[in-house]
């Protein structure tokens, strides 16, 4: 009798489970993508897709969800509904759509704003299966030189200069060549990166299985006795990479890919998978990062949704039972009602918690508790240069450059940050530099004698406070002033490494933390969202961390699911349409990444045989 049972049960559940991962339809398939279309360089046709403006006559009828912000984690959780036939309206505050994959064009210079190059493109590469599946395809990346990333450490004759090449060999074998006496820390380390890029998926389950059972598992030890992955990821990068060793230079190496946080605040795991992402490679859209808006959003429309701009999201509407039914959107003449059975934000669990949700919703326990898992993240400045020149009259070039004053990254910036408003200018430890226009080939077509180039560092919310009730372009000329301080700074840093700019600089702007607020409605100006610390990549708060939220019906996506960046940011979309779905449509991809290997290897075999 209880063999029958069991045997009974047994059957239920294999059925269930097979029913779970392989019943319900994928929204990714091979028929989904097309043949590359022409390119479109008409602007007045590209802003009808990218740059739809709100009105009630274009909100669909009837939708299946509403997403709140068309940064690619919004864009790719609205898309991969869409391929499954839901109808889902996307609502942008800004007035074009792409989040930090959008790029502005002033006087003739055009500059990306978040999208500075994606790594793990390479042919048949999970992301580049995504990013095919939610564009049909139509999206082209261009591979950047292999040497992708300068690290430049030191200031005036104590300056060290480091390159980091891609390459699935050669990236650890030209990193030993320029430390010979430390072979073994290299392998060690590259070793961490493997085992991150080839175990986080564990973590990332932690958010897809029932979360009872998730911290059932962590608190027992079994998921340490299935991988290194669990224990890596709440290890800080300082405390690890101190024990390789005692060079100060490959510290900077092995941590500089980082999102504002000291090495020892972060998470190797974190760390490594930065590193790692370039390893195949380094791309950059070509036609530049708006690219990505303009080909997703047809998809979101061929079933029925829409992605629409100027339409600011003042509060998600949650019925008297709790759950989210609809969100209030402000127009120039009042707040208009959209409703949805699924509302998803796409921007970041302290703006939705603490800023559209109800005030009796937001003091309830269990939403707080969920924001104590987070901090806000540092601000960033972004210093946009123009420049009169083609990229061989100014020596620019593709590859990144990443600017240390010391290879204490530790001491440097936790001292920086602890600076008065008035010192902080004179005194930036570090910066990033990049040419967009170097990097896209059809910019040279597309602005013919031009180039440009986009400065980012870290900065505290704090020293711009003071003027954050003042309107953009309208803060005065104190502001002005200040924030100058800092772009002058940095671009006479540039200097050092490309004098020519100086004299062909033709355009300058610079955006503080309060310009991040105001286009990409980030919070205190944190590009990245929240901050990237340690506490964040426990797997205890990974688990947590889901994209169900304690109301129902809401949901969110983006980079506060799992980490950000471009890639982080699509990896939230996926896990949120997953949950939405109650599907795992990593599954899909998966399936789907084979058969596209069986596929290429038939044409192989037909090229070899008719060679033969």
């Amino acid at each position: 009798m209880w063999l029958l049972i069991f045997l009974a049960w047994l059957v239920i559940w294999a059925g269930g489970t097979y029913w779970y991962l392989f019943g319900k339809p994928s929204p990714f398939s091979l028929e989904s993508v097309r043949p590359l279309g022409p390119r479109e360089f008409d602007q007045r046709k590209r802003d009808k897709v990218i740059k739809q403006g709100f009105s009630v006559d274009k909100v669909p009828q009837n939708l299946d969800a509403i997403v709140i912000g068309s940064g690619i984690g919004g864009l790719t959780v609205a898309a991969t509904l869409a391929k499954v036939g839901k109808k889902v309206l996307v609502l942008e505050q800004h007035d074009q759509s792409g989040g930090c994959c959008h790029t502005y064009v002033e006087k003739g210079f055009e500059f990306d704003v978040g999208l500075h190059f994606i790594g793990q493109l390479h042919e048949n590469s999970l992301l580049r299966i995504v990013f095919d599946q939610i564009t049909e395809g139509q999206l082209e990346f261009v591979e950047l030189d292999q040497h992708f990333d300068t690290i430049q450490i030191g200031e005036g004759e104590d300056k060290r200069e480091y390159t980091i090449f891609s390459g699935k060999t050669e990236m650890e074998a030209h990193l030993k060549n320029q430390f010979p006496d430390d072979v073994t820390a290299i392998e060690t380390f590259f070793n961490i990166m493997k085992v991150s890029a080839k175990k986080t998926h564990y973590l990332a389950s932690l958010k897809l299985i029932p979360q009872w059972l998730a911290l059932f598992l962590l608190k027992s030890g079994i998921t340490n006795l299935c991988s290194s992955i669990f224990t890596l990821s709440g290890t800080g990068a300082t405390d690890l990479v101190s024990t390789l060793t005692t060079n100060k230079d490959l510290h900077v190496i092995f941590s500089y890919l980082f999102y504002g946080v000291p090495p020892k605040d972060s998470s190797v795991m974190i760390n490594a998978l930065l590193l790692h992402h370039y390893k195949r490679g380094a791309y950059y859209p070509k036609g530049g990062a708006s690219e990505i808006s303009y080909h997703i959003i047809p998809v979101i429309q061929k079933s029925g949704g829409n992605v629409l701009v100027r339409a600011p999201v003042t509060q998600i509407l949650v019925n008297n039972d709790g759950a989210a039914y609809g969100v209030k959107v402000r127009t120039r003449q009042e707040e208009v009602e959209v409703h949805a059975p699924v509302i998803i934000s796409n921007c970041g669990v302290f703006t939705t918690f603490q800023k559209l949700l109800p005030p009796e919703t937001q003091t309830k326990p269990d939403i707080q508790e969920r924001l104590d898992m987070m901090k806000h993240g540092r601000g960033s400045l972004l210093v946009f240069s123009g420049f009169d020149g083609t990229q061989e009259e100014l020596g620019i070039v593709s590859t990144n450059f990443w600017l240390f004053k010391n290879n204490d990254m530790d001491g440097s910036m936790e001292g920086f940050f602890a600076m008065s408003k008035e010192d902080a200018p004179d005194n930036i430890p570090m910066m990033f530099i990049t040419f967009p226009s170097a990097k896209d080939p059809t910019a040279k077509t597309r602005h013919p004698g031009k180039s440009c180039m986009t400065i980012l560092t870290m900065v505290k919310y704090e020293w711009f406070e003071e003027w954050a009730d003042t309107s953009v372009r309208k803060r005065g000329d104190d502001y002005t002033n200040y924030k100058m301080k800092f772009a002058n700074n940095l671009f006479d840093w540039a200097c050092t490494l490309f004098p020519k700019l100086r004299e062909k600089l033709v355009f300058q702007d610079v955006a503080t933390p309060l310009t991040n607020m105001h286009y990409l409605g980030a919070q205190r100006g944190a590009m990245y969202s929240a901050e990237h610390n340690l506490d964040r990549f426990h797997a205890e708060a990974v688990a947590r961390n889901r994209c169900s939220t304690p109301v129902k019906n809401l949901f969110i996506s983006g980079q506060d699911v799992f980490s950000c960046g471009i890639a982080g940011a699509l990896h939230g979309g996926l896990l949120c349409a997953s949950t939405v779905l109650d599907h795992i449509v990593y599954i899909d991809l998966l399936f789907l990444k084979k058969k596209l290997k069986k596929q290429k290897a038939r044409k192989m075999a037909r090229l070899v045989k008719k060679l033969e």
